[in-house]
């Protein structure tokens, strides 16, 4: 099959070049005359460059037809391994007649490993010359490449050439074993089409994936192409790109479908993901307690069940008629099975570690504990924030989703008032639906919490977008209405700090500002709950239920005129508890 830009080419070219995979090269000829006069005639006859791939044995592996200068370079895997070269040597044609090697067939030489890089010039039907490129030893952290030629047809040295491959082996071994090289980082792209800021936000996440990034692109677009997202055109362009900056890996800003996932893949000619696969892989690498990797696989599984519908009904022996039975299942639908039955079991793990969890919020209030909430942005410095409070020492670092697991310390108040604080994950823009829901026990800490500390990072320039996807992501979980405070972090990095009335300016890493951030956390919890005698008329039983749901319930008397309370309620809840009473009393202490 020929491969690349075969639009408008006859099908005769088509056939003849198809030939060219049955032909016998000789092992001892690096470029046989036979195979440099078909591809010389085809780019002639095109105006298009041509690309083969040869084996060691002289077997042709791959050929496809580029446009008027390009031609992309076809994926294989059998290609890319640090510790040797791939056996392949890549020939390919350059309409204009230069034979000079471009920087996108050096880079490619040195991503791929291949052999030989060879380019034929081509102008007037004839073949102006002949260019080689070897990998070479290394030099200062990357390969060196030896450039042969320019030499004319039929002055071609084959043994010679032949000869430079197996010194290029010799040489990257040796680079490989004895100087310790090797790519340490995956070299990424992003792209994205929203804004600069949002980009910003993907190469962070990248870093803390332990990516590099290399290059950066900002496709502004009206609306995303339903088959690639930035175009076809655009995405031709990125390919070459990639090939020019030994990209491993291409990152899209916005989630994309399995259909635009695999066009790009081929478009591109490396491995994409989007936005939600790199911050699902971020979880599964800082995941560490059991309910924190059972969350991660969760919402894993629940983001590629639909990307394994891709094939659509191809390949599939369970619909019934003509042409679809078989011995068994497709392959699709037995993973699709699997899929679906580990998300069950996965599923009712977390229903009995959410059931656990309750038990212990449960033995909490009766305890009479107080639980405050750190909510925020990622890396606005939540889990910094609680070691300075509390004396402890959870794990922190600048890198973007440090936490996962809820932590949960004491923290002592002005006035011998204590409450547990809790950190949670951070919120971060266009939050994974998949990890919503599978956090969603996890969440639920700042959802049940009495009162939640906001964290922001005050320095942040997107301070203001930071906030709104916070209160987004509380609005999501029900959590909107809860007591909320608000606490300003890293204000010692500015001059003015930004308009939040209400807010405590902190500075978690120097400690300004935390004693004024206890007294007003104290403030707050003291108006939380009151003590209140309540008298409950025998037929309300449902304000009854609702004292036992959302108080503390310290004693019970069953009178003549009714159920009589000594409880801890917060305001809220007495405001609740009047509505459902129509003759019941609250008497505060």
């Amino acid at each position: 099959m020929i491969k690349g830009n075969t639009e408008g080419v006859r099908n005769s070219l088509l056939e003849r070049l198809e030939r060219l995979y049955d032909m016998e090269l000789p092992r001892d000829e690096f470029l046989p005359e036979t195979m440099l006069t078909i591809l010389v005639r085809a780019t002639q006859e095109l105006g298009r460059e041509m690309m083969v791939y040869v084996s060691r044995d002289g077997a042709v592996l791959e050929i496809a037809i580029g446009d008027a200068a390009t031609v992309s370079l076809p994926e294989r895997s059998l290609r890319r391994n640090p510790d040797r070269l791939s056996g392949i040597r890549c020939i390919h044609t350059h309409p204009g007649g230069d034979c000079r090697l471009s920087d996108v067939d050096v880079q490619a030489l040195r991503m791929l490993r291949f052999d030989a890089m060879c380019a034929v010039g081509v102008a007037d039907d004839r073949a102006t010359g002949i260019c080689a490129a070897f990998l070479g030893e290394l030099e200062y952290g990357v390969l060196s490449v030896r450039v042969r030629g320019p030499v004319k047809p039929g002055r071609i040295p084959q043994q010679l050439w032949l000869h430079e491959i197996e010194t290029s082996e010799t040489l990257v071994n040796k680079a490989v074993k004895e100087a310790g090289f090797q790519e340490t980082a995956e070299r990424v792209l992003l792209v994205g089409i929203e804004s600069e800021e949002s980009l910003d936000e993907l190469a962070a996440l990248t870093d803390t994936a332990g990516g590099m990034v290399m290059e950066r692109v900002l496709q502004k677009r009206l609306r995303p192409d339903p088959a690639t997202v930035i175009g076809s055109g655009k995405a031709a362009e990125l390919g070459l790109l990639c090939q020019a900056s030994s990209i491993d890996l291409a990152i899209f800003d916005d989630e994309l479908t399995a259909a635009q996932n695999r066009n790009l893949e081929e478009a591109l000619g490396v491995r994409v993901i989007d936005r939600t696969g790199l911050i699902l892989d971020i979880f599964a690498k800082r995941a560490r307690t059991y309910e924190g990797k059972l969350q991660v696989e969760l919402a894993q599984l629940k983001y590629q069940l639909p990307r394994l519908q891709g094939l659509g009904t191809a390949l599939s022996r369970l619909g019934g008629g003509i042409g679809t039975r078989g011995p068994g299942e497709s392959k699709l639908e037995s993973d699709r099975r699997h899929a679906r039955r580990r998300v069950y079991e996965l599923e009712t793990a977390l229903k009995d570690l959410t059931r656990q969890r309750e038990l212990r919020r449960q033995r909490r209030d009766k305890q009479q504990e107080t639980v405050v909430a750190l909510v925020g942005y990622t890396n606005a410095g939540k889990s910094t924030l609680l070691n300075a409070l509390s004396g402890s020492d959870v794990y922190v670092e600048d890198k973007l989703f440090a936490t996962l697991d809820p932590v949960l310390r004491r923290v002592e108040l002005p006035e011998n008032r204590s409450c547990v604080m809790v950190d949670t994950v951070g919120f971060i823009r266009k939050l994974p639906h998949e990890l919503v829901e599978a956090f969603k026990s996890t969440l639920e800490e700042a959802v049940t919490a009495d009162l939640i500390v906001v964290v922001s990072d005050a320095s942040s320039p997107e301070y203001e977008t930071q906030r709104r996807t916070v209160d987004e992501v509380l609005e999501s979980l029900g959590a909107a209405g809860k007591p909320r405070l608000e606490a300003l972090n890293k204000c010692d990095k500015l001059d003015i700090r930004p308009h939040a009335p209400g807010a405590v300016a902190i500075s978690a890493s120097t400690g300004a500002g935390l004693d004024e951030l206890k007294a007003e956390i104290a403030r707050r919890v003291a108006a939380l709950r009151r003590r209140a005698r309540v008298l409950v008329p025998y037929d309300e039983g449902a304000a009854l239920a609702a004292i036992h749901r959302d108080g503390v319930v310290e004693s019970e008397e069953y009178t003549a005129s009714g159920v009589e309370l000594v409880c801890l309620m917060d305001e809220a809840a007495c405001r609740r508890i009047q509505k459902l009473m129509k003759h019941g009393t609250i008497e505060f202490s």
